[in-house]
């Protein structure tokens, strides 16, 4: 059994037994992040006194862990070892809530527009995939674009074969004679194409605005603890609003994330130019109240119950109550478990935090 597979089942029995039966007022908290270029700010954040800023202003203190393992600090999110941890929007649904874990997206931060990608060896078009073995994270948002990326050109599942991989383990792998496909995210797709026999034959940007990066947090923190909330909104928006600047600071924060990431600032700004970032927290508020997000999410949670993925026996897509931001919910609404608001970003454009 993969490893996604593996927390979907486990986490979903033992939630009810490391998380407790309610949340209260608390003043520590702790945040998860793992290495990608819409997350990187959390780490410089937290090695610049963002996060301690944020923090104090409401009383309250915030530790920020970096993960190596993506897979892994959802996990640990999941069984209530974090109170928030950065996520894809598929992830957010395959895991925490279908481990039992209500889970709110605080802040929507960008969509990937590039940074994942399905990349061959000696081959340069998509077709040429057919029959191939495909390394990927199994029920990732990689195996989510190589559904959409199959689709498009009249292939399926199918007609591959896929093969379970970590993703620290993508770069060294491709360099083996035995991997001619694989599909991940950056910044191990700049790695990979750096190499002279790799081509990406599809992308994200092909299905913009599916592939959402979020920081999320448990729903009951969140309730029990607004300032949390307001203290992420503000660390997030100060940080990007920094390394977005067109300002020797701005192009200083691009070349440390950029090291954090194992590349360089030309390397960090290359992959921001494949991610839609929503640096103006009105725009993220723009995109998190459109209805494409309710088409998004429908697109989503179908693949996740095509693959097993919401839980053992679910009987249809239906199962776990998705809230979109303006209450509607898609699913189940008396066992809504992924959440997302515009609370938190809409305090920031209105300068309110």
């Amino acid at each position: 059994m993969n490893l996604l597979k593996t927390a979907a089942i486990v986490l979903a029995a033992t939630t009810a037994l490391t998380l407790p039966a309610f949340a209260q007022a608390k003043t520590d908290f702790k945040v998860a992040w793992s290495i990608y270029v819409g997350w990187m700010p959390w780490g410089y954040a937290e090695e610049h006194g963002i996060v301690d800023k944020w923090a104090e202003k409401y009383g309250i203190t915030i530790e920020v862990t970096q993960f190596n393992d993506y897979v892994e600090s959802m996990n640990q999110y999941t069984a209530g070892a974090y109170d928030a941890v950065s996520l894809t929007n598929m992830d957010g649904l395959s895991i925490p809530a279908a481990g039992g874990v209500d889970t709110t997206a605080v802040i929507v931060g960008d969509f990937s527009s590039g940074n994942d990608a399905v990349i061959l060896k000696n081959a340069t078009e998509l077709a040429d995939i057919a029959g191939q073995t495909v390394n990927l994270v199994e029920f990732s948002v990689s195996h989510y674009l190589l559904a959409r990326a199959l689709d498009s050109v009249g292939l399926t599942e199918r007609d591959v074969n896929v093969v379970n991989t970590a993703d620290p383990d993508m770069v060294g792998a491709f360099q083996t004679a035995d991997v001619t496909a694989l599909v991940t995210w950056n910044p191990m797709v700049s790695e990979i194409l750096a190499l002279p026999d790799a081509t990406s034959v599809f992308d994200s940007s092909m299905i913009p605005g599916e592939i959402i990066d979020l920081m999320v947090a448990n729903t009951e923190v969140l309730e029990a603890n607004p300032d949390f909330g307001k203290a992420l909104a503000g660390i997030w928006y100060e940080t990007v609003s920094l390394m977005t600047a067109d300002t020797p600071e701005g192009a200083a924060a691009r070349a440390a994330m950029g090291a954090a990431s194992g590349t360089d600032q030309t390397g960090f700004e290359t992959q921001l130019a494949a991610t839609k970032l929503f640096a103006d927290p009105k725009e993220a508020v723009t995109f998190v109240t459109s209805p494409d997000l309710s088409a998004t999410m429908d697109r989503v949670r179908t693949f996740l119950f095509d693959k097993g993925l919401l839980g053992s026996g679910a009987p249809s897509a239906d199962v776990i109550g998705i809230e979109l931001a303006d209450g509607t919910v898609l699913g189940d609404p008396n066992f809504v478990k992924l959440r997302f608001t515009d609370d938190y970003m809409q305090l920031a454009a209105d300068n309110a935090l």
